[in-house]
C-alpha cells in the first residue's frame, strides 16, 4: 500500500516538530548506533530510500560520497530536504519505494531510515536493493522492532491510573498489515518477523554483518522523564548486509 501521510498537512506540521526533524540525525535516540554501522563513504554513490527530510544524504555527502540519491514518496519531504541543500551531488526523487528501478551496479551504498516497515514486501525491496548495488555494496537499514510493530497499537496497557504496565506483543507470526495512530493519524505499516527481516537478506544475495537493537544513549535517558521505558521492550532493528 503506497500510504502518503506526509502530504497531508496537519500530520506534516506535527511530525516537522518532532525532535528527529527539528534537530536532524543528533535528535535520533537510535543514531548513536545506527552512525557506528554506516560505511566509509568515501568516493561512494549512495541511495537513500525514504530519505525523509534529506539528513542521510547531506551526511553522506558530507562525509566523502560522490553523489546521494533520495527516493520518497511525499513532495513535503522532499520540498523541506531541497531546501536544506543546494549540494550539486544530491538529487531528489519523487517516487514510491515499491517502485524503484535502478539499473543495475547504480549504487554503491544503500540506506533506508525508519521506511521499510510501510513497504509489504520486504523481499522484493530486498531484490531491488540488490541489483542496484556494486558487488560488495552495502544496505544498512532500520525498521521498527517485530516487538514493537506485532500487536498493532504500539501503546502501553495501562492501569486505571494510567501507569505503564506492559507492552503488549499479540500476532507475531501473523505477517501483514497493522493500523497505528501517529502523530494523531491511522497509519498503515506491516508487521514482519525478525525471520522475514533476516532470512530475506540472506535469500536475495546478502551476507550479514550486524545486527543491533539500540538501547537509547547515557544523555537521552538522563534528559526525557519518559525515555527509561525505552530499556523495557525493543523499538527499532538496525541491519547492515553486504551484496556477495
Amino acid at each position: 500500500m503506497k500510504e502518503n501521510k506526509y502530504d497531508n498537512p496537519a500530520f506534516f506540521e506535527q511530525y516537522s516538530k518532532m525532535n528527529r526533524s527539528v534537530a536532524g540525525l543528533k535528535g535520533a535516540g537510535e543514531w548513536h548506533e545506527f552512525q557506528k554501522m554506516m560505511p566509509d563513504f568515501a568516493g561512494k554513490r549512495v541511495l537513500d530510500l525514504g530519505c525523509g527530510f534529506g539528513w542521510h544524504c547531506l551526511y553522506a555527502v558530507e562525509n566523502g560520497a560522490e553523489s546521494a540519491v533520495g527516493v520518497d514518496i511525499s513532495e513535503n519531504m522532499l520540498a523541506e530536504a531541497r531546501r536544506k541543500t543546494d549540494s550539486p551531488k544530491i538529487t531528489y526523487i519523487r517516487e514510491a519505494l515499491e517502485d524503484i528501478d535502478f539499473p543495475a551496479g547504480s549504487f554503491d551504498v544503500v540506506i533506508s531510515s525508519l521506511a521499510l516497515h510501510y513497504i509489504e514486501s520486504f523481499q522484493a525491496i530486498c531484490e531491488k536493493v540488490n541489483q542496484s548495488l556494486t558487488p560488495g555494496g552495502v544496505f544498512v537499514f532500520s525498521v521498527e522492532h517485530p516487538v514493537f510493530t506485532a500487536q498493532g497499537t504500539q501503546d502501553w496497557y495501562y492501569d486505571a491510573d494510567g501507569n505503564k504496565l506492559h507492552w503488549p506483543v499479540d500476532r507475531y507470526f501473523t505477517e501483514g498489515l497493522r493500523t497505528a495512530n501517529f502523530l494523531g493519524e491511522d497509519v498503515t505499516k506491516y508487521h514482519k518477523t525478525l525471520t522475514t527481516y533476516v532470512n530475506s537478506l540472506l535469500e536475495t544475495g546478502f551476507e550479514l554483518m550486524r545486527l543491533v537493537e539500540p538501547e537509547p544513549d547515557a544523555a537521552m535517558l538522563a534528559s526525557h522523564p519518559d525515555m527509561p521505558d525505552e530499556l523495557r521492550r525493543p523499538m527499532m532493528l538496525l541491519v547492515s548486509a553486504r551484496k556477495k
